[in-house]
C-alpha cells in the first residue's frame, strides 16, 4: 500500500460492498461471519457513515465501533459463536454486535447484550427491529438489557 495508506481501510457504498472489501481485505473468513455482517445491515444501526470503516458517534459520548473491528472480534469469537450456544456483549451500544452475534447462535442460542446507557438500549431494540431482525427479540434469541456493574 501507498506511505500511509492502511491496508484494512474497507469501506464501502453499501452493506455488500463494505462486507465484500472487509472480505477481500482478509479480515472475513469464517462464512458465519461473513453471513451474519451480510444479514446485518449496519445502516439500521449507524445513523451515519454506516459503511465507513472508522468509528461513529452514536449519542451520549460513544461510538459504534469500526466494521473492521466488528468483523475481528466475531472472528476471534467464530469458534464459540455456534448453532445453540450463548454469548454476551458487554457494552452492546446499538445492538450491531449482538445481533451479529444472535444470528450466528442461530434461533436455538441466546445473544446477550448489556448497556450502561437505558437510552441506547431502547434504541438498540428499535434498530434490530426497523433490520427486521425483531424476530430475535421476540423468540428470546436476543436479549439487550440496560445494566452497569
Amino acid at each position: 500500500t501507498a506511505a500511509g495508506t492502511m491496508a484494512w481501510r474497507s469501506g464501502g457504498t453499501s452493506n455488500a460492498s463494505l462486507v465484500g472489501n472487509l472480505k477481500r481485505n482478509g479480515l472475513l473468513k469464517h462464512p458465519a461471519v461473513e453471513a451474519a455482517m451480510l444479514a446485518v445491515d449496519r445502516k439500521f444501526y449507524c445513523p451515519d457513515n454506516s459503511y465507513q470503516d472508522s468509528p461513529q458517534p452514536i449519542g451520549y459520548h460513544v461510538t459504534i465501533s469500526a466494521p473492521h473491528m466488528h468483523a475481528m472480534c466475531l472472528e476471534a469469537l467464530a469458534g464459540h459463536l455456534k448453532p445453540g450456544m450463548r454469548a454476551l456483549d458487554v457494552g452492546s451500544g446499538t445492538g450491531y454486535l449482538t445481533a451479529c452475534m444472535a444470528h450466528m447462535l442461530g434461533p436455538t442460542g441466546k445473544a446477550c447484550g448489556v448497556e450502561h446507557v437505558p437510552e441506547l438500549v431502547e434504541s438498540s431494540k428499535a434498530n434490530v427491529r426497523r433490520d427486521g431482525k425483531g424476530g430475535l427479540l421476540d423468540d428470546g434469541s436476543l436479549v439487550l438489557e440496560a445494566g452497569d456493574g
